[in-house]
């Protein structure tokens, strides 16, 4: 039994505060920059483009609001009460700004439909990318993404947004023929798509080095000389049959001159593996997001 618990305000409101300020931008991006640039969206956003085309009365905000109710109903089976309570805070606000900025400001049209669809693109995606960082999503796509990350954990949030935003792009197509919009639309949600992806994870990736050498000792030496965090592995090689040693270490990409450097100097003949990683979390690292995103 928990005695004397208290709730973390000032962690609450931090949260809050960046749903309150990631759901504005959201709004702002909207109404400014695809709305009157006739630039379609992705999401349950989206379709209510489409249904307001369709039934002009039906707000936009509104409509998003009664299409989240079967994902929400979904998300609290998979997710629990607590992290749908500030994703179902985020629609509601994303709902009221989109609904309200649209009522209080008329955005006029930018002259180059492709500079808003770069830039709209680039703030839906920051937008979604700060909710998402404190556990919550404007429901819809990311939220949608969100559940789908629970079967597809190889692929990011990103990715999985895009893929459903397309999707709904081509509807929107196929019901109102306007091929201009949807192209600019799948340009805008692939920049989204990119955003969101560099708020979760990092505007670089980390990546994994694996070396395999017969001088396990001094090129271990050496690599942690660069403050790397070295895992040493005993292993033999399949066609000689010799003891080998492998060393694993993921590091940030600006060290990749120096541990070739070092590989080289050291054992010319080492075997040396490079490649991307996406996720990496730990000490020397960022730490783990919230929910494994």
């Amino acid at each position: 039994m928990i005695k004397d618990w208290k709730p973390d305000w000032k962690r609450i409101f931090r949260e809050y505060g960046i749903i309150t300020a990631g759901c504005l931008l959201y709004a702002v991006a909207f109404n400014w920059l695809f709305v009157p640039n006739h630039i379609v969206m992705g999401g349950f956003t989206g379709l209510a483009q489409t249904v307001n085309r369709l039934i002009p009365f039906l707000p936009v905000g509104v409509t998003v609001a009664v299409l989240n109710i079967p994902l929400f109903i979904l998300g609290i089976r998979l997710q629990g009460m607590h992290l749908c309570f500030s994703s179902l805070f985020a629609m509601l606000m994303s709902s009221l700004f989109i609904d309200l900025t649209a009522g209080l400001w008329t955005f006029s049209p930018m002259e180059d439909a492709l500079v808003a669809c770069v830039f709209g693109g680039a703030l839906i995606g920051i937008s979604m990318g700060m909710l998402l960082w404190v556990g919550a999503t404007t429901g819809g796509s990311d939220m949608a993404a969100r559940l789908l990350k629970h079967k597809f954990t190889h692929v990011s949030v990103g990715k999985l947004c895009l893929a459903i935003d397309v999707f709904v792009i081509i509807f929107y197509t196929a019901a109102f023929k306007r091929i201009n919009d949807a192209f600019y639309g799948i340009i805008a949600m692939y920049i989204c798509s990119l955003a969101m992806d560099t708020l979760i994870y990092g505007r670089k990736n980390a990546k994994v080095a694996c070396v395999i050498c017969d001088k396990g000792t001094e090129m271990n030496e050496r690599l942690t000389a660069l403050q790397l965090g070295i895992t040493k592995i005993r292993a033999k090689g399949g066609y000689s049959d010799n003891d080998k040693t492998v060393l694993i270490c993921a590091f940030k990409p600006s060290k990749i001159a120096a541990i070739k450097a070092v590989v080289l100097a050291v054992d010319p003949a080492a075997f040396v593996i490079i490649c991307d990683a996406q996720d990496v979390f730990g000490e020397g690292f960022a730490e783990c997001m919230l929910d494994s995103l």
